[in-house]
């Protein structure tokens, strides 16, 4: 047995030992919530205990995270075998060793989450567990009992995302990646690289605690050939201190008084931050590459002349454009554009809170003395604001111009415009997603009739049954609020109707239908 093959066959055994152990803490931690009361829209955010994930579980919640575990593993042993059985251009080796370190969970502190757990293909790589849509709506972290504040947000075309920058003729940020654009491609040049580089030191995520941890689980990794063939023999050739593997099995964040835990000398941290700039730019590289950016939508086909919309996606493509103001934000190209469904910017919508969210019942600290939200239910996402008045994050992310500190204010509570590709990609019709960045939404038409409605519908009461459809909540924060591009469109039921039908023309991988299928 060669090698390769030997370490190969070591991942698959570390892969099965794994999935079992963080499927049944998993399972554990989230079955004391079956049993207990829905919460609804409506209900008061008041304290919980630490236990209690805001919603009860649905009876497939088990089979959702085993199915999304199996998937995981499948894919990174599939790519491994690709790894070793072809002959790869500099690209294809770029873009294999990046697919490899998405779905490589031994690059979380516990090794049982990869950042694709998170963000799956087949879900247009978003939240792929319905029982975590429908309910606490962000994901759990290494740390099985921590969750983060917003929904995972797909990273299909995120690569086209340009530096952030001050459009002061706009008065616009543009760019950026994140909910809250911070991670801002200023070092790198390179947002989606940025983005990368976050979740692995995130504690609410895979909650390392330095980033050379990174590179040390890299140097074990059975791809270290790999990065090193892209990224430079001498990649590795770091001395690490006798007590790496304990430090980097502790969950983040680090002490206050070391902040970088990994006691490296200066060239050996040097080594390991290039390690990390190579981790995330391998990743940038390979949601660049056509499997998953691939522009291969319905609507692709129809603007090549290769296909046609329906009636009802005519109409709908026609209202986009039109009287439901979409294409003001979701931009769709102009002369020599790619159509990519946003214009990078932020906004407001004034999406009502989603009181599920995990994060706020996360006030007290867990065992580790962390409390990932020490406001608890008094919390309020501000959005961009927040990031633009970050001087010190857990993650990394820090607003690189101390000039934009003093624009926090306009941007209080906005949040970046994703793009609309891939919208409803799922993998079944009946799989539930979440939308916006606190996932109230779960289906495209709740989105489009707030759009349309927002401002025409009474403000609902408390456990209103006529919510998302005769009333509607009041927003989370009305800070900065849209009222220019949504909130009375005059829409028909039939034009949300259109609508709906458009954007699910979005979704990549459609394939026209020859005259025998047509049939």
């Amino acid at each position: 047995m060669n090698l390769d093959r030997s370490r190969h066959e070591t991942m698959r055994s570390r892969n099965l030992a794994a999935s079992l152990f963080g499927l049944l803490t998993f399972a554990a931690v989230l079955s004391s919530v079956a049993g207990k009361p829905q919460v609804g829209a409506s209900t008061s955010r008041e304290a919980k205990s630490p236990s209690n994930l805001g919603g009860q579980m649905s009876p497939s919640f088990d089979q959702d995270v085993a199915r999304v575990v199996a998937e995981v593993d499948r894919i990174e042993s599939d790519s491994l075998d690709q790894m070793s059985r072809s002959t790869l251009d500099r690209q294809g080796q770029v873009r294999t060793l990046g697919k490899l370190l998405l779905f490589d969970k031994h690059l979380s502190v516990n090794q049982n989450e990869a950042c694709s757990f998170c963000h799956t293909p087949e879900t247009g790589f978003t939240g792929p567990i319905q029982s975590l849509n429908e309910t606490t709506v962000s994901y759990p972290g290494s740390v099985r009992t921590r969750f983060s504040n917003r929904k995972p947000q797909s990273y299909m075309y995120a690569p086209f995302s340009p530096v952030l920058h001050y459009n002061e003729l706009q008065g616009d940020f543009v760019g950026g990646n994140f909910w809250d654009m911070r991670a801002s491609g200023y070092r790198l040049q390179n947002p989606s690289a940025e983005q990368a580089q976050g979740p692995p030191t995130n504690p609410v995520e895979m909650g390392l605690p330095d980033s050379a941890c990174v590179a040390y689980r890299l140097s074990q990794a059975p791809y270290r050939k790999l990065f090193e063939k892209v990224w430079g023999a001498d990649s590795f050739t770091i001395h690490w201190p006798a007590d790496v593997e304990k430090v980097c099995s502790t969950p983040g964040p680090p002490p206050a008084n070391d902040q970088y835990p990994v006691h490296l000398g200066p060239a050996d941290r040097a080594r390991a931050d290039h390690g990390y700039d190579g981790f995330g730019l391998a990743i940038s590289a390979y949601e660049f590459s056509p499997e998953v950016s691939p522009f291969t939508s319905k609507y692709d086909y129809v603007q090549a002349g290769k296909d046609q919309f329906t009636p009802q996606e005519k109409l709908g493509y026609e209202l986009f454009r039109g009287k439901a103001r979409c294409n003001e934000c979701h931009r769709d190209g102009g002369p020599g554009e790619e159509p990519l469904f946003t214009d990078f910017t932020a906004s407001n919508l004034g999406v009502p809170g989603n009181p599920g969210l995990q994060f706020y019942y996360e006030g007290r600290p867990d065992q580790r003395n962390y409390s990932p939200n020490l406001a608890g239910a008094a919390y309020v996402d501000t959005g961009v604001g927040s990031f633009l008045r970050t001087l010190q994050s857990d993650s990394g992310q820090l607003n690189p111009d101390s000039e934009w500190i003093k624009l926090a204010p306009k941007f209080d509570a906005k949040f970046q415009v994703p793009t609309l590709r891939n919208v409803d990609m799922r993998p079944t019709p009946s799989f539930v997603k979440a939308y916006m960045h606190n996932g109230y939404f779960k289906n495209l038409k709740e989105v489009v009739h707030f759009y349309n409605t927002r401002d025409v519908l009474p403000k609902c009461k408390a456990g209103d049954s006529g919510e998302k459809l005769t009333c509607w909540p009041v927003p989370e924060d009305s800070t900065n609020l849209n009222k220019r591009q949504l909130g009375n469109l005059k829409l028909t039921d039939q034009e949300e109707d259109a609508l709906v039908a458009f954007l699910k023309t979005l979704s990549d991988g459609y394939k026209v239908p020859t005259a025998r299928t047509a049939k």
